[in-house]
């Protein structure tokens, strides 16, 4: 069995009303009742396209994550978190605290609060749930970038969870496409009408570092991450491999808001490992912290590091000249690794 092998284990019919009105009637169609002879309760409103959540919702989500990820943070505790996140980031956030729990089991000395401001939303309506919306704002962590969160909820009787987070470089957020009532458009996961559809970016992205062969436009996340795997694939003494998987189901499902332009922002998941291989005589290099504490095994000749990327790319409109995906961040979280 090869190294590589062993890896692998209608438009819409109602009348437009302005505003606050039209918010009102489609809120009462959500909680609108019928009941049947027998005596039980039918809900209606989730085949209603409605906008996700009010202005006032978001920004108590938004508040309530910071909050909340700032206790777990102090403590290295991810239980004061786990209720408030979801998806890649819940992954990415719970091995995080882990690693620091086990290395400084007393807390974070080093704590810094986060604080989100700037905070920009975009609701899209639309039917059913998870309903979800982005916030996009300026944080006090990680430079000028802008921190850009996706918050979905599975019920009605359910919590905001921030699912994705990313950071981007201001202004590389790109305009979103809005009605007269400043609603965003959600794209369905199977759209046909962009370069790749949300529903097979995952897929397509983790095969293109694979291959180097797919739709996707030259960039950091792209050509540039390969020859950088390339560059690092064979040194004296060590052999490196990458394993790259995608994430699809459950709250790691693709979203995505229609920009602007007809195209398509999209939030993806992915999976990856990197294996670091010793030759006879020669040992693996010693990892940091984080990666010891949460290794399992004893590494004599190898290690396997686990990853989970939260990424966002931009998906044009099909016919769009050039036509290519454009991988605009990615955020990788260090999950786990076996030692052999």
């Amino acid at each position: 069995m090869t190294r590589e092998r062993s890896l692998r284990t209608g438009v819409r019919k109602r009348r437009r009303l302005r505003g606050r009105e039209r918010y009102a009637l489609a809120a009462a169609s959500l909680v609108a009742l019928s009941m049947t002879t027998s005596g039980c309760v039918v809900v209606h409103g989730e085949r209603e396209v409605l906008p996700s959540a009010t202005r006032g919702e978001a920004v108590k989500a938004v508040r309530q994550f910071t909050a909340a990820y700032n206790k777990a943070d102090a403590a290295y505790d991810s239980s004061l978190d786990a209720e408030h996140t979801a998806g890649a980031l819940a992954v990415i956030d719970a091995a995080r605290l882990k690693a620091g729990h086990l290395t400084s089991p007393k807390g974070n000395a080093q704590h810094t609060p986060l604080v989100l401001s700037d905070v920009k939303y975009t609701i899209p309506e639309k039917a059913g749930w998870p309903r979800w919306f982005v916030a996009d704002a300026r944080g006090n962590k990680g430079g000028d970038a802008r921190w850009l969160l996706v918050f979905t909820r599975e019920g009605r009787q359910r919590p905001w969870q921030a699912t994705y987070l990313t950071l981007m470089a201001p202004g590389a957020v790109p305009a979103f496409k809005k009605d007269e009532d400043g609603w965003a458009e959600a794209v369905p996961a199977d759209t046909a009408g962009l370069a790749l559809p949300p529903a097979d970016l995952s897929k397509d992205y983790t095969a293109y570092l694979q291959s180097g062969r797919g739709a996707f436009a030259d960039g950091d996340h792209t050509s540039a991450l390969r020859a950088s795997r390339a560059k690092n694939a064979t040194k004296p003494g060590l052999a490196t491999q990458y394993l790259d998987q995608p994430l699809t189901e459950g709250a790691y499902a693709p979203l995505a808001l229609r920009t602007a332009d007809g195209g398509a922002l999209v939030f993806f998941t992915t999976h990856h490992f990197t294996r670091q291989t010793a030759a006879a005589g020669a040992a693996v290099p010693t990892p940091n912290a984080d990666v010891r504490a949460l290794t399992t095994g004893e590494t004599k000749q190898t290690l396997t590091m686990e990853f989970v990327a939260a990424d966002v790319a931009l998906s044009p409109a099909k016919g769009t000249k050039g036509g290519k995906v454009s991988v605009l961040s990615r955020l990788e979280g260090f999950t786990g690794a076996k030692g052999e």
